[in-house]
């Protein structure tokens, strides 16, 4: 899918000051659940639409979702 496409290019320029293993690790589990990663970013997108600084937005996300992302990082 290109929407899928265009997240995944978009991922691996956030994740270019990573070392090339954990850049690996991510996109693999982009790949395994595009999904997921889709509905971070509506979370995301969502809080700083409502005020949140950007920053803020992600680290609060993360935190929330923090088990399930943990768990699909170390199921490779």
């Amino acid at each position: 899918m290109f929407g899928d496409f265009l997240m995944k290019q978009m991922l691996k320029r956030q994740l270019r000051s990573l070392p090339k293993a954990v850049q690996e690790r991510v996109l693999a589990a982009f790949e395994k659940n595009p999904q997921f990663f889709k509905d971070l970013m509506g979370e995301i997108a969502k809080k700083v639409k409502s005020g949140v600084p950007q920053a803020t937005a992600i680290q609060q996300v993360l935190m929330s979702k923090r088990a399930d992302l943990q768990k699909m990082l170390l199921d490779q």
